[in-house]
């Protein structure tokens, strides 16, 4: 009874959830710019309703002005983002721009990830709507990657977007067609990808996924660089004793998480980063790290992360202590353990005591939220909460690190710029300061192939 209870309250869930960047009024007195998104969302859900099931009263979608007088604002969206069924961004250039979209966009896209990685099924139920359309080389990274046939909609739907067509009545029977089709789109989206609820995210706190904001001019949409890299044993060399379902044929299949999770952490953490306009690539500590060479500058932020049991071997070890000796403030270390499995909870005594004698830096650098990620990520879910702020930790102190080389000739000098292949990529995105160190670091290494999943 109590199951077909829950069963019945999922289906009443809304279908989607329209995000949209808001239109500033043009002085007092002028009618109100988004009413021409509230009739589409007023259309969509009319047809939602006549292609489902759903019982008078239960909501076909939200937006924005569904929030009453007095409700909590960030709260509500939040509760509406964890349980909607398709996400439905309204692409525009200002939608782009706008930090609170990009809110929107990234605790969506946490639960397709996290969906992905606990039944090891893809979903994709992110459908993208054309306000305004958008030039290719104005997408972020996150709707670059977006695979949408928009042409299905109309040839004009393309060239003019919802808002053309809506504005204009000549266009109505083309409006009509790509709302019909747009809302056919939803349905099936969202029935076939049955992406599950999920804790509500703190909006509040939640990073945007179009990246940070930059401090001077248009925010640059392209992903920024980042090496995940992994330290952790292998079925070939397991400590003696070792539970083996966790581990596979590379240290990038390691699995901390499982059974409740059935992807390897290196690729759910590449998915995240992505979704934070990063492009990551994954590497192996054994096989990729090099030691630090004083001449040359660091090419990109790096995320290490560390299985407690890698220390078991000497060899790796002293790796790792040699790596925390080098004192890399652009790599943020992350400690994931299974508060479920119960070998590495027995040994948690003996893994911990050894972890802080071998990265005594890296525990005590940075932020509380690096910190934090260096002593031990318990779960998924805490894993998901905490990697946006070590990721974007890792990348101000690149900043800080990367060379930076004054113009040549003149007697008045600019600000100093970064240099080298990932040089173009950060200068638009991040607030470099005026004043940079210039501590070495190792060279890059070689990109991994990244395309398993």
């Amino acid at each position: 009874m109590q199951a077909s209870s829950q069963q019945r309250a999922a289906d009443h869930r809304p279908y989607f959830f329209l995000s949209y960047a808001h239109t500033p009024r043009d002085g007092a007195g002028v009618p109100d710019p988004d009413m021409w998104v509230e009739r589409l969302f007023r259309d969509l859900c009319g047809h939602v309703m006549a292609m489902t099931d759903l019982p008078g009263g239960a909501q076909a979608g939200f937006m924005d002005r569904e929030i009453r007088s007095g409700e909590g604002w960030s709260e509500r969206l939040a509760e509406v983002l964890s349980i909607c069924r398709v996400f439905v961004p309204l692409f525009s250039p200002r939608y782009f721009a706008s930090e609170m979209c990009g809110k929107e966009w990234y605790a969506f896209a946490q639960r397709e990830i996290f969906h992905h990685a606990k039944s090891n099924r893809p979903a994709e139920a992110i459908v993208p709507a054309l306000w305004v359309p958008v030039p290719p080389e104005q997408l972020p990274g996150p709707a670059e990657r977006l695979q949408f046939n928009h042409r299905a909609f109309g040839d004009r739907y393309v060239t003019d977007g919802l808002y053309g067509l809506i504005k204009l009545r000549i266009f109505a029977e083309e409006y009509e067609r790509a709302v019909y089709e747009l809302a056919k789109r939803i349905v099936s989206v969202a029935d076939t990808t049955a992406v599950g609820p999920s804790r509500p995210l703190d909006y509040r706190e939640a990073p945007s996924a179009f990246g940070p904001p930059a401090p001077d001019g248009p925010r640059r949409t392209g992903p920024r660089p980042i090496q995940v890299t992994v330290a952790a044993p292998t079925l070939h060399d397991l400590p003696p004793g070792r539970d083996p379902q966790y581990y596979g044929d590379l240290p990038q299949d390691w699995n901390p998480y499982y059974p409740d999770v059935h992807r390897p952490l290196a690729y759910v953490a590449r998915d995240l980063v992505r979704t934070l306009n990063y492009q990551a690539t994954i590497a192996s500590f054994d096989h990729d790290s090099t030691p630090l060479d004083s001449k040359q500058a660091p090419t990109r932020p790096e995320l290490l992360i560390v299985d407690r049991w890698a220390l078991e071997d000497d060899e790796r070890r002293e790796q790792l202590a040699a790596f925390d000796a080098e004192n890399r403030p652009w790599v943020s270390v992350v400690v994931p353990f299974n508060r479920d499995d119960h070998q590495s909870r027995g040994a948690e005594g003996v893994l911990g005591a050894r972890l802080a004698q071998t990265l005594p830096t890296k525990l005590g650098q940075g932020r509380a939220a690096s910190r934090a990620a260096a002593r031990g990520v318990p779960s998924m879910e805490a894993f998901g909460q905490i990697l946006p702020q070590v990721v974007e930790a890792a990348a101000q102190q690149y900043l800080r690190h990367a060379q930076a080389y004054p113009p040549a000739g003149g007697s008045h000098t600019e600000r100093p710029r970064l240099r080298g292949p990932m040089a173009a990529e950060y200068a638009t995105t991040h607030d470099i300061p005026d004043t940079l160190d210039h501590t070495p670091d190792a060279p890059d290494a070689e990109d991994s192939d990244d395309s398993q999943s």
